[in-house]
């Protein structure tokens, strides 16, 4: 049920900003822009958060440099280095993210009921804090 609700979350999502003219963005890109936040990140790092290929991240990157998301930049302490930021257009997307987030949790709230959902939250909560505790801890990041 839960991989469900999140296909269900991500579909939605990802319909809302295709009619705000984000069309051209792909969940796997939304992964990418979680390592961006708040100041950028160099390719290495988005390597490193993601597991992929540095080509793979250099071709994710080239593509949304070309629609207008994100923008490398000089790094502003290592002169060789490229920070990747994100534009305007990036800004915005990430804007209308939230607000299409906080529409679906409102719906959802209408359906089960507000104290329901905020029982949900916190255990939700309670249950990303187990697994981040322990011997190995996991840093856990939102998905997107």
């Amino acid at each position: 049920m839960f991989s469900l609700g999140f296909s269900a979350l991500n579909e939605e999502l990802h319909e809302r900003l295709n009619e705000l003219g984000f069309g051209d963005f792909r969940p796997m890109h939304g992964f990418l822009f979680q390592g961006l936040i708040p100041d950028g990140a160099t390719a290495k790092t988005l390597v490193e958060l993601l597991g992929i290929s540095k080509q793979a991240v250099s071709q994710m990157l080239d593509y949304l440099e070309e629609r207008g998301y994100v923008v490398r930049k000089p790094h502003p302490s290592d002169g060789r280095g490229k920070l990747v930021v994100l534009t305007e257009r990036g800004q915005a997307l990430m804007k209308a993210k939230e607000s299409i987030y906080s529409t679906i949790e409102s719906r959802w709230g209408a359906i089960i009921g507000n104290d329901r959902l905020q029982m949900m939250r916190s255990d939700l909560k309670r249950i990303i804090e187990s697994v981040s505790e322990g011997d190995a801890p996991k840093k856990l990041r939102p998905s997107w």
